[in-house]
């Protein structure tokens, strides 16, 4: 199974359903539940993702979307040797995206699925948006 990383945009595209965003997003996650992808984010999305959820709604409502959320995907660590790596990396001009790369590398992503595609333009995985993915199946 494909082991896609996706990034926190498509995340809050979908949460938040911001067109015209939102139905890529909700075809990757239709997939994911179908067992046709494995779909990973960051335990640093998560905290960006609430963030973002409690400007448009109450702390219990952001909660249970982020539980509904967790059913869907895998999460994973953001460690020492990922934050290291980040800060000496100077190919990343945003903090949070090379932490975001070093993640998915470090976890062994097949490929990274983001919206801003120029915030990963020296990545060493693939990296498409949820549109040009899909398309690609």
């Amino acid at each position: 199974m494909e082991k896609l990383f996706v990034d926190t945009n498509i995340i809050i595209d979908l949460l938040s359903q911001r067109e015209p965003f939102y139905k890529e997003a909700a075809v990757l996650f239709s997939l994911a539940d179908k067992k046709k992808i494995q779909i990973t984010i960051s335990s640093l999305t998560i905290a960006n993702t609430s963030y973002i959820l409690l400007r448009q709604m109450n702390a219990e409502k952001a909660k249970t979307v982020l539980r509904k959320l967790k059913l869907f995907v895998r999460i994973l660590l953001l460690n020492d040797k990922i934050v290291s790596l980040a800060l000496n990396d100077d190919t990343f001009s945003d903090f949070e995206d090379g932490l975001q790369y070093f993640t998915a590398i470090e976890n062994e992503q097949d490929l990274i699925i983001a919206r801003n595609l120029k915030d990963f333009k020296n990545s060493n995985l693939p990296v498409l948006t949820a549109g040009q993915y899909i398309i690609a199946l």
